[in-house]
Parts: structure tokens; sequence; C-alpha cells
């Protein structure tokens, strides 16, 4: 027998099954997929680690997986080996006590007072065995919760928005959460984007602000180191590698968070050729498990979606801050005692109070507005 294994090492959250794309009896080859993973970062499919028949599945579709957990088994021969049945549930038959109304008054007091709770009468309820009972009771009371109600759509939980629900409570729980906000001048960026986006493009690079901010961040952390850092219960710990998430909208299904690895070393083309990759990937739901790993900050460009300000948005943990980019649109603003009309965006640092005080924040902040602002027309590279 050969062992299915799920990865030893994955981000945060524990996985779940998420689909069998085999079922026992059917023939694999070494290297098939032969089910999926999903967290809330990522589905992953598992491949077979033997040719033969795929003999035993342990983990049911929809339960939490630990990393190294043994998943399932296939026996290395030719020789086909027999499906397991499913279990199915057999509901036993309502008895004749179920085809009848009951007398109200010769049930029981607690009965009878659990169906007036529930506006039932005994006629209502299926009985299941010779007399009416409390477990009758509940059980028709949560058939009615499940059943269709006219006028409301009823959309079932699925894993990713399970486990973004998880993370991002948890996150609220565990850091005290403060949120500054600075406003941004766009122009100096705009005029090199225009300048420089058909170039970029000849490199398969899509050249969008979010680039800029990339490189921005970059910048700002030499200002406040602490904001590339990580509680401990007795340290902070300040990584040397600026590795920022970008959030991802996925549509209906929620967001994802690829990583760009390393960004104190990449050029403006090495960053916008690397965020086309990630984007597209994550969209067409090709991400891998490295894609989504190592991350030590986070943006959210949530203006794109027509958001001014949002505050405070949720840290991605166990990082220690989170940047947010508000719409940008154009704003009469003074420069020099005069009006001038500028595209303006708001943005917002929001902190992990253990980690980072007022004066970091503000001082991050200050060298990432300037850094956009001042923006030199002829620069591919990160300038500081």
């Amino acid at each position: 027998m050969a062992d299915i294994l799920a990865p030893a090492e994955q981000e945060g959250t524990k996985a779940v099954l998420k689909t069998w794309l085999k079922k026992p009896g059917d023939s694999v080859r070494i290297n098939d997929p032969v089910l999926e993973l999903e967290t809330d970062k990522v589905a992953v499919e598992i491949a077979a680690t033997a040719d033969g028949v795929l003999a035993e599945i342990l983990i049911e579709e929809g339960a939490d997986v630990e990393p190294g957990t043994v998943l399932g088994r296939i026996a290395e021969s030719g020789v086909a080996v027999a499906a397991k049945e499913s279990m199915q549930a057999v509901s036993a038959k309502p008895s004749a006590a179920a085809q009848k109304s009951q007398d109200t008054s010769q049930l029981p007091p607690g009965i009878r007072r659990l169906l007036d709770e529930h506006g039932l009468s005994a006629s209502d309820v299926p009985v299941s065995g010779a007399r009416l009972s409390r477990e009758d009771i509940l059980a028709e009371v949560e058939r009615r919760a499940k059943a269709p109600v006219a006028g409301v759509t009823r959309v079932p939980h699925d894993t990713m928005r399970k486990r973004i629900a998880d993370h991002l409570t948890r996150s609220l729980q565990t850091a005290p959460h403060v949120t500054a906000m600075f406003e941004a001048d766009f122009s100096a960026i705009a005029a090199h984007r225009a300048a420089h986006k058909e170039a970029f493009a000849r490199e398969g690079a899509n050249l969008t602000f979010t680039a800029y901010f990339v490189a921005a961040c970059v910048a700002a952390m030499k200002a406040a180191p602490a904001v590339n850092g990580r509680w401990f219960d007795d340290r902070v710990d300040i990584a040397d590698d600026i590795n920022i998430g970008i959030g991802t909208a996925l549509g209906e299904k929620g967001l994802i968070v690829p990583v760009i690895h390393r960004a104190q070393t990449l050029s403006l083309l090495e960053i916008a050729q690397r965020l086309t990759q990630l984007t597209e990937a994550a969209r067409a739901g090709k991400l891998t498990q490295a894609d989504v790993q190592g991350g030590t900050f986070s943006i959210s460009n949530h203006g794109v979606s027509g958001s001014l300000v949002a505050a405070p948005i949720i840290i991605n943990q166990p990082q220690s801050a989170i940047l947010g980019v508000g719409k940008l649109e154009k704003r009469a603003v003074v420069r020099d005692d005069t009006i001038k009309i500028r595209p303006m965006a708001y943005v917002t640092l929001t902190i992990d109070h253990r980690v980072i005080d007022a004066f970091q924040t503000n001082a991050w902040l200050t060298r990432f507005v300037e850094t956009l602002e001042t923006w030199p027309t002829d620069s591919n590279r990160i300038t500081v």
C-alpha cells in the first residue's frame, strides 16, 4: 500500500479536504490528481504517490486536515479493488403513531410545553418510536429551519468563506487595531505610468498603481522597520525581507492574498511583472502554496471597488500592519496658496498597537506618501 499524505507544511490555518477526485476502486497513475485540499488562501491538488488502485479513503470530504495526515491509500497492483460502499443514513419508517393525530392532553407536560414553544401541534411531528419524544420535536424544528423560506435565498458557506471568517475574527481578538489616515497626491505616479505603461506592457507587465504602492512600502519600511515585524510574547521579530501580500478579489468567493517576496530587491518593472503573474494565477485558481506563504505585510487596495476609506482594515495575522488605499478621485487642494485640481486618495495604515506606536505609524505613512508624490518621471526603479 502507498499512503496519500497531506502536505507537511501549510500557511496559517488547517486545510479542509474539499473534494475526492477519485473513488475507491478507481485506477490511478502516479502524479494523477486524486483529491483537492482547500485553506482560506489556496486550493491544492494532491497527486497519487504510486500506480495502482485507490483502495481506501480515510478522510471524508469536508473534514479538517492536519499537515502530514494520511488521507487515503493506493493498492499498488493492477487488480481492481472493489469500491467501498458509501454509508447512507436510512431513516426509520414513521410508525403508525406518526400517521395519526395524537391527543395533546395525554402528552407529558414537558412535551406539551416544547410543542407550544415552537408553535407546533402533535400532528405536525413525525414520530420515530412508540410515542412522541423530545428528540422528534427538535428534529422537526431543525428540519423546518433548513427548509426554504419564501423571499429568502440561502447561500451555504463554502470552506474559503468559513476560513476567512475564522481568520479575521481571530485577528480582531488577538491584536489591538489602530488606524491612521493620510492623503496622497497621485500626480507624479500618474504621469510616470502614462509615460511608461506601453514599454512595461512589451515586457509582459501591466503597470498598475499597485506596483507603485509596493515600491513605496519598501521605502517606508526604512522609516519604521517595526511595521515589518511580528509580535511574540517575549519579543518582536523584524524581518529583513519585505514580503508584501496583495489582497486580490475573487468575486463572490472572497479574496486571496498572493505575496511578492523580497520586494526590496525588485525594480518597478520586476514588481509589475510579478503582480501581473500573481493576479492572473489567482483569478484562474492556479496559485501555489509558495505564492501565498511568507507574507510580512499586506496591501488592501479597496478603492478599486469604490470606497474612499475603510477602517480598520483587519490585519492579516501574524503580521503587524496593513495598508489601505482608497478610491482615486480628482479633488481641489491648496498648493502654494492656490487651489489646484489633483488626483487624490486617502491611504491608511492599520497597526497592531502591541508592536507599533503612533510615532512609527505616522513616520511610515509620511515616507510612503512622500515616495509617491516625488516619484521621478524618468525612473523605473525603486528610489528611496
